[in-house]
């Protein structure tokens, strides 16, 4: 796009050295009025500093929302009713925070009166293809700034030189080379790069900032209890707690445990693997948590379903689909599931595991009196050789026909 088609631009702000960066090159090149909007997602850090440093670069109309509740309610837990999985293992942390993201400075856009809007996100990974799905996805006529895309800032060292060349101020830890890049919201953290890029080699332990290790957990068990209504935790321990509350607790839980630690090689939307570190402790609890009380109170065929479509619903979020229509209907049909997934779940937390060691719901679909090795009267034993010879019946024809022909 032309630098003069850019009037105004809703930046997604952290703070940090690139989006400052990001801040001071907006002006330059476009020549526009530039809106900061700052989330906080439980990411840990202080916020007013973003606040001090858009003052300084000048900005008039900066936005810090605490989204916490948002985030996990609208996003972490309809992705935990699906037992959702990217690859079998990630529990998408970054993957679903992103189109909150991008929601809400769709919808500054529209309060300031802005025509465009800038991420952060590299040109190697799949923020940029988060970010801008979803931009595109709520506006369409959106203009789209991607810095790292466009400018001729390569490196770590150009952007110190940019940084010192306009006087933006650059945290001590900045100057050289970082070992790692870190993402962090309430659901987890995500590190990558530098120390991490050989995946042959073992993450040291200080790249670990939300767990401790296993090996230095509690040597006795904790147990705690949790509460759901309708797929959705909703206590701890019999403490009814908001959603934001209730995964802020089960961090803590899973901190004092060592639990929720992963080393993954993903494939990334783009195209190349990726080795990340992840932690997620609060989220594999609640995984754990749920799944042990679906088993009582989903049906055979609705958790087999489930099952089958988890794998398209976690793909559809990891590459920024949330808000497409495929992955809308999966809602749907995952929310109708989570109807009567109501009781509470007891677990074992222990050096890095967690387990699940009791189950109980009204809505439970399990008979005692049914599997029961003890005499019963509401079960025929007799009745299963007809279910096996029906269920047989093409199985024996086959082996007929492969017997004649041999």
């Amino acid at each position: 796009m032309s630098v003069t088609d850019v009037k105004k631009v809703v930046l997604a702000y952290s703070g940090g050295l690139d989006t400052s960066i990001m801040l001071k090159w907006l002006k330059e090149t476009y020549d526009c009025e530039v809106v900061t909007f700052t989330a906080d997602l439980g990411q840990g850090e202080e916020l007013e500093p973003a606040r001090q440093k858009a003052e300084m670069a000048g900005i008039k109309d900066i936005y810090i929302e605490d989204l916490r509740e948002d985030f996990v309610a609208d996003y972490v837990y309809p992705m935990m009713r699906a037992n959702a999985l990217y690859e079998g293992l990630y529990l998408l942390g970054t993957s679903i925070a992103r189109p909150l993201i991008a929601k809400r400075q769709i919808e500054i856009a529209r309060e300031t009166g802005a025509d465009a809007v800038c991420h952060g996100a590299t040109g190697k990974g799949n923020d940029q293809v988060r970010f801008e799905l979803a931009y595109y996805a709520l506006q369409p006529d959106i203009k789209v700034i991607a810095p790292w895309r466009d400018w001729e800032l390569k490196s770590r060292e150009a952007l110190i030189d940019f940084a010192e060349k306009h006087q933006i101020p650059i945290a001590k830890d900045k100057r050289g080379e970082a070992p790692f890049s870190v993402d962090a919201n309430l659901l987890h953290t995500s590190s990558e790069g530098k120390a991490l890029e050989d995946p042959a080699v073992e993450a040291p332990e200080y790249v670990y900032q939300r767990t401790i290790s296993p090996e230095a957990a509690p040597d006795t068990p904790t147990y705690i209890e949790i509460g759901f209504e309708k797929g959705d935790p909703v206590s701890i321990n019999g403490v009814a707690m908001s959603p934001a509350t209730m995964l802020t607790e089960l961090n803590r839980y899973g901190h004092d445990n060592g639990i929720g630690r992963l080393d993954l090689v993903e494939n990334r939307f783009v195209g190349m693997k990726s080795r990340g570190i992840y932690e997620t402790p609060g989220g594999t609890i609640m995984l754990m948590a749920h799944r042990g009380i679906e088993q009582i109170t989903l049906d055979r065929g609705a958790a087999h379903l489930k099952d089958e479509l988890m794998p398209k619903y976690a793909e559809l979020v990891y590459f920024g689909m949330w808000f497409s229509p495929e992955r809308e209907m999966l809602q749907a049909l995952i929310d109708k599931s989570q109807e009567r997934v109501n009781g509470t779940v007891r677990l074992k937390l222990y050096k890095g595991s967690v387990d699940v060691v009791g189950r109980w719901s009204d809505d439970s679909l399990y008979s005692m009196e049914h599997v029961t090795f003890e005499e019963d009267d509401v079960y025929d034993q007799a009745d299963a050789s007809g279910f096996i010879k029906i269920n047989a019946l093409r199985l024996r024809l086959l082996a007929d026909r492969n017997n004649r022909s041999k």
